[in-house]
Protein backbone atom coordinates (compact mmCIF):
# COMPACT_ATOMS: atom_id res chain seq x y z
CA UNK A 1 0.00 0.00 0.00
CA UNK A 2 1.30 3.64 -0.90
CA UNK A 3 1.74 5.89 1.83
CA UNK A 4 2.16 9.17 0.19
CA UNK A 5 0.91 10.48 -2.53
CA UNK A 6 3.61 12.41 -4.30
CA UNK A 7 2.66 15.38 -6.82
CA UNK A 8 5.60 16.77 -8.81
CA UNK A 9 5.52 20.76 -9.18
CA UNK A 10 6.22 22.82 -12.10
CA UNK A 11 9.75 23.90 -10.28
CA UNK A 12 11.30 20.77 -10.96
CA UNK A 13 12.41 18.76 -7.85
CA UNK A 14 9.50 20.40 -5.53
CA UNK A 15 7.09 18.09 -4.98
CA UNK A 16 3.77 18.08 -2.88
CA UNK A 17 3.40 14.62 -0.33
CA UNK A 18 0.25 13.65 0.39
CA UNK A 19 -0.37 11.15 3.38
CA UNK A 20 -2.36 8.67 2.98
CA UNK A 21 -4.88 7.96 6.15
CA UNK A 22 -6.54 4.96 7.57
CA UNK A 23 -9.42 6.46 9.45
CA UNK A 24 -11.57 4.88 11.83
CA UNK A 25 -14.36 5.88 14.59
CA UNK A 26 -11.11 6.25 17.14
CA UNK A 27 -9.30 8.30 14.19
CA UNK A 28 -6.43 7.86 11.79
CA UNK A 29 -3.28 6.81 11.53
CA UNK A 30 -0.83 7.93 8.95
CA UNK A 31 3.03 7.44 8.05
CA UNK A 32 4.85 10.99 8.57
CA UNK A 33 7.81 10.04 6.74
CA UNK A 34 10.10 7.37 5.32
CA UNK A 35 13.19 7.43 4.05
CA UNK A 36 12.68 4.69 1.55
CA UNK A 37 9.50 6.01 -0.50
CA UNK A 38 10.02 9.36 -0.33
CA UNK A 39 13.70 9.17 -1.61
CA UNK A 40 11.99 8.82 -4.57
CA UNK A 41 10.37 12.12 -4.30
CA UNK A 42 13.88 13.39 -4.02
CA UNK A 43 14.71 13.12 -0.31
CA UNK A 44 17.41 10.73 -0.18
CA UNK A 45 19.61 12.44 2.47
CA UNK A 46 19.25 11.53 6.45
CA UNK A 47 17.41 13.78 8.41
CA UNK A 48 19.78 16.03 10.47
CA UNK A 49 17.88 18.45 12.28
CA UNK A 50 14.33 19.01 12.86
CA UNK A 51 12.01 22.24 13.59
CA UNK A 52 9.08 22.89 15.48
CA UNK A 53 7.50 26.57 15.11
CA UNK A 54 4.33 27.82 16.24
CA UNK A 55 3.07 31.60 15.12
CA UNK A 56 0.46 33.16 17.20
CA UNK A 57 -1.78 35.42 14.60
CA UNK A 58 -3.24 34.66 11.37
CA UNK A 59 -1.38 36.75 8.32
CA UNK A 60 1.99 36.49 9.88
CA UNK A 61 4.51 35.90 7.29
CA UNK A 62 8.35 34.16 7.79
CA UNK A 63 11.05 33.31 5.10
CA UNK A 64 11.98 33.34 2.39
CA UNK A 65 15.16 31.56 4.28
CA UNK A 66 18.11 29.40 2.78
CA UNK A 67 21.31 28.14 3.25
CA UNK A 68 24.29 28.76 0.43
CA UNK A 69 25.61 25.70 -0.77
CA UNK A 70 27.82 23.30 1.08
CA UNK A 71 25.14 23.98 3.68
CA UNK A 72 22.33 23.49 1.11
CA UNK A 73 19.51 22.12 2.21
CA UNK A 74 16.14 19.49 1.37
CA UNK A 75 13.17 20.39 3.55
CA UNK A 76 10.12 18.52 4.05
CA UNK A 77 6.96 20.95 5.42
CA UNK A 78 4.16 19.85 7.62
CA UNK A 79 1.92 21.70 9.21
CA UNK A 80 0.62 20.57 12.38
CA UNK A 81 -1.97 22.85 13.41
CA UNK A 82 -3.86 25.42 11.61
CA UNK A 83 -3.46 26.51 7.93
CA UNK A 84 -0.93 27.87 6.35
CA UNK A 85 0.27 29.03 2.40
CA UNK A 86 3.46 27.64 2.18
CA UNK A 87 5.59 29.24 -0.59
CA UNK A 88 8.88 27.87 -2.24
CA UNK A 89 11.02 30.03 -5.15
CA UNK A 90 13.57 28.91 -7.35
CA UNK A 91 17.42 29.99 -6.66
CA UNK A 92 19.06 27.19 -9.05
CA UNK A 93 21.20 29.31 -11.36
CA UNK A 94 20.51 28.39 -14.77
CA UNK A 95 17.10 26.55 -13.90
CA UNK A 96 14.46 27.44 -16.59
CA UNK A 97 12.16 28.27 -13.70
CA UNK A 98 14.55 30.46 -11.96
CA UNK A 99 12.89 32.89 -9.62
CA UNK A 100 9.54 31.61 -10.34
CA UNK A 101 7.60 30.40 -7.22
CA UNK A 102 5.10 27.96 -6.05
CA UNK A 103 2.58 27.93 -3.29
CA UNK A 104 0.34 25.08 -1.52
CA UNK A 105 -1.98 25.53 0.77
CA UNK A 106 -0.44 23.20 4.17
CA UNK A 107 -3.12 22.35 7.20
CA UNK A 108 -3.75 19.59 9.95
CA UNK A 109 -6.80 18.75 8.09
CA UNK A 110 -5.17 17.76 4.64
CA UNK A 111 -2.72 15.40 5.60
CA UNK A 112 -0.06 17.68 2.76
CA UNK A 113 3.84 18.46 3.16
CA UNK A 114 5.86 20.22 1.04
CA UNK A 115 9.21 18.61 0.22
CA UNK A 116 11.30 21.51 -0.84
CA UNK A 117 14.78 20.59 -2.54
CA UNK A 118 18.31 22.54 -2.09
CA UNK A 119 18.65 25.68 -4.19
CA UNK A 120 15.26 27.23 -3.09
CA UNK A 121 14.12 30.03 -0.64
CA UNK A 122 11.14 28.74 1.98
CA UNK A 123 8.33 30.71 3.53
CA UNK A 124 4.78 30.71 5.04
CA UNK A 125 1.95 32.71 5.80
CA UNK A 126 -0.29 31.73 8.32
CA UNK A 127 -4.37 31.56 7.08
CA UNK A 128 -5.43 30.97 11.02
CA UNK A 129 -4.42 31.88 14.31
CA UNK A 130 -1.94 29.43 15.88
CA UNK A 131 -0.43 27.40 13.68
CA UNK A 132 2.21 24.85 14.10
CA UNK A 133 4.94 23.52 11.53
CA UNK A 134 7.55 20.93 11.89
CA UNK A 135 10.49 21.33 9.62
CA UNK A 136 12.57 17.87 8.76
CA UNK A 137 16.42 19.16 7.58
CA UNK A 138 18.81 17.46 6.01
CA UNK A 139 21.64 19.01 6.74
CA UNK A 140 22.15 21.38 9.84
CA UNK A 141 21.52 25.19 10.57
CA UNK A 142 24.54 27.24 9.67
CA UNK A 143 24.69 30.29 10.62
CA UNK A 144 27.51 32.12 8.05
CA UNK A 145 25.58 30.09 5.05
CA UNK A 146 22.12 31.43 5.97
CA UNK A 147 20.11 34.01 3.79
CA UNK A 148 16.98 34.99 2.95
CA UNK A 149 14.81 36.81 -0.12
CA UNK A 150 12.47 39.84 0.71
CA UNK A 151 9.14 38.45 1.05
CA UNK A 152 7.80 41.89 -0.72
CA UNK A 153 10.35 41.74 -3.47
CA UNK A 154 8.26 43.01 -6.69
CA UNK A 155 10.34 40.88 -8.83
CA UNK A 156 8.81 37.81 -7.17
CA UNK A 157 5.57 39.10 -7.07
CA UNK A 158 4.54 36.83 -4.78
CA UNK A 159 0.54 36.77 -4.19
CA UNK A 160 0.55 36.79 -0.48
CA UNK A 161 -3.79 35.65 0.17
CA UNK A 162 -3.96 38.38 3.29
CA UNK A 163 -2.70 41.53 4.48
CA UNK A 164 0.72 40.84 6.44
CA UNK A 165 -0.35 41.32 10.39
CA UNK A 166 3.25 40.09 12.10
CA UNK A 167 6.56 40.00 9.62
CA UNK A 168 10.04 40.38 11.78
CA UNK A 169 12.18 43.13 11.32
CA UNK A 170 14.78 40.76 10.31
CA UNK A 171 12.81 39.32 7.42
CA UNK A 172 11.08 42.61 6.39
CA UNK A 173 14.95 44.20 5.77
CA UNK A 174 16.09 41.34 3.56
CA UNK A 175 17.82 42.41 0.59
CA UNK A 176 15.90 42.88 -2.68
CA UNK A 177 16.92 40.84 -6.01
CA UNK A 178 19.01 42.81 -7.92
CA UNK A 179 20.61 42.02 -11.75
CA UNK A 180 23.70 41.38 -9.95
CA UNK A 181 22.10 37.78 -8.60
CA UNK A 182 21.89 34.95 -10.18
CA UNK A 183 20.93 31.90 -8.32
CA UNK A 184 22.60 29.29 -5.77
Amino acid sequence: MARFTLTHTALAGLVLVERQRAQDARGFFSRFFCADELAEAGFRMPIAQINHTFTARRGAVRGLHFQHPPHAEDKFISCLRGEIFDVAVDLRRGSPTFLQWHAEILSAGNARSLLVPQGFAHGFQTLSDDCELIYLHSRPYAAAAEAALNVRDPRLAIDWPQPFTDLSDRDSNHPLITSEFTGI
